[in-house]
């Protein structure tokens, strides 16, 4: 059985399924969560870009100490004991050691361990659904419009069905591979009816789906002992959110969790981050606003070893003055970590708003010119009428998809399922027969 059948016969089968104990599929129904509104954390565009030195972390760069409890916390100074480090990071010592923000008495961790929670598949599956509801109304809307006029299949049809995947972000070379499979497959099969041709044109864009994600490993980079990921991307994708959130999930299976402040180069982002690790329940390793960002990231390396945490989430600067400076200074980011622990960082996550389309796949390009990505975070995929974008990624750059945003509360970051999203993205599209 192909990848499109078995995707056929979930989507069919549910559907009777469903119609035999309920008449109809109904909607999933929201958790009572709490949710975080992603706008009340986004990333400041308009933030001053500084130049970064392609130098090591010196005496002078590194961050002050302070630990409040409270959201914001105030920059007090407190005297520090002498630390030892390795021989290989004499350059990053210094008389002042790295500010440390800890959660808030509201949120700080019980004194029992959470136990790692139990995700039930039903759950997954109605967050794609619903998650994915934008994408899966546009897509048909679209199929619709094509097939209102349908007289006949000819070339003019075919390029209209080239301008409505187009349209729907699944990429100009999709678009082109899937057209002319249709084409071969409508002649083949002497395709006539306007819903035989629509099954024929899913079959195809799922096809394609799958032969671009074989071998495609989707699942977190995740290590017996520390883990570090770091996060790239450029300002307001929603890069600090997803860190977030990802930090409130790993905490909440239990694991001890570190996030660092990186992006220095804005004050904005650094209290974002101590926002969210405040609602996540997790310590935040920050230096001032324009320091030296490795300095921070070997802080928050040394405390993670100190402290034996199982994930350090490393946020980065959005966007430098060129390419050259971007790259330098993840370069360095890098070194200073394989200092602490040489095989780190073990995923390096390049985070994209998927409501951005196109412009997505051009800075997706454009980071992994710069620097080894391992895999995306798309966010935002439930505000977005274009799904399509996952393919697109998938045909053109041949990067997984680690992560996706499928709503705006603090639970709404899931890992990537491609048989989910295909689920969700085609639900109520295929016809029967």
């Amino acid at each position: 059985m192909g990848f499109f059948d078995k995707i056929k016969k979930a989507l069919i089968g549910e559907s009777k399924e469903q119609d035999k104990v309920q008449g109809e599929v109904e909607e999933p129904v929201e958790s009572p969560e709490s949710s975080v509104d992603e706008s009340s954390v986004a990333d400041d565009h308009s933030a001053q870009e500084q130049t970064v030195e392609s130098t090591e972390p010196t005496l002078d760069s590194r961050p002050e100490t302070t630990t409040d409890s409270a959201l914001q916390p105030t920059e007090t100074e407190e005297s520090a004991a002498d630390t030892s480090s390795s021989e290989g990071a004499q350059d990053l010592k210094s008389a002042e050691p790295f500010d440390v923000v800890t959660p808030s008495e509201t949120v700080k961790k019980p004194e029992v361990q959470p136990q790692p929670t139990a995700v039930h598949k039903e759950d997954v599956q109605d967050k794609y659904t619903k998650g994915l509801s934008k994408s899966r109304k546009t897509f048909g809307q679209r199929l619709n419009e094509l097939f209102a006029n349908f007289r006949s299949v000819d070339e003019d049809f075919f390029e209209e069905v080239e301008e409505t995947l187009i349209g729907a972000d699944v990429g100009f070379d999709a678009a082109i591979k899937i057209t002319d499979a249709l084409r071969q497959e409508v002649k083949l099969r002497n395709v006539k009816k306007p819903a035989e041709v629509q099954n024929v044109i899913i079959e195809k864009l799922v096809d394609l789906y799958g032969e671009a994600g074989v071998d495609e490993v989707n699942e977190l980079n995740m290590q017996p002992g520390l883990t570090v990921i770091l996060f790239v991307g450029v300002n307001g994708v929603g890069k600090t959110t997803s860190i977030g959130k990802l930090a409130h999930q790993f905490k909440s299976e239990g694991k001890k969790v570190l996030l660092a402040a990186a992006d220095t180069f804005r004050a904005g982002a650094i209290d974002q981050l101590v926002v969210w690790g405040d609602r996540a329940g997790v310590e935040v390793v920050r230096g001032k606003a324009g320091g030296d960002p490795a300095a921070v990231v070997f802080d928050a390396m040394e405390r993670a070893k100190a402290e034996q945490a199982d994930v350090l989430l490393v946020d980065t600067a959005g966007r430098l003055q060129n390419k050259v400076n971007l790259m330098n200074e993840l370069e360095k980011i890098k070194r200073i970590i394989q200092r602490v622990e040489p095989n780190a960082p073990h995923e390096v996550l390049l985070v994209l708003d998927a409501t951005t389309g196109q412009n997505a796949m051009n800075q997706a390009k454009q980071f992994k010119e710069t620097t080894d990505v391992t895999g995306l975070v798309l966010t935002k995929l439930d505000g977005t009428a274009k799904g399509g974008i996952v393919l697109a990624i998938r045909n053109e750059l041949r990067l997984p998809v680690k992560l996706v945003g499928l709503g705006e509360g603090i639970n709404d970051l899931e890992p990537f399922d491609p048989n989910e999203f295909v689920v969700g993205l085609f639900k109520g599209l295929i016809n029967e027969g």
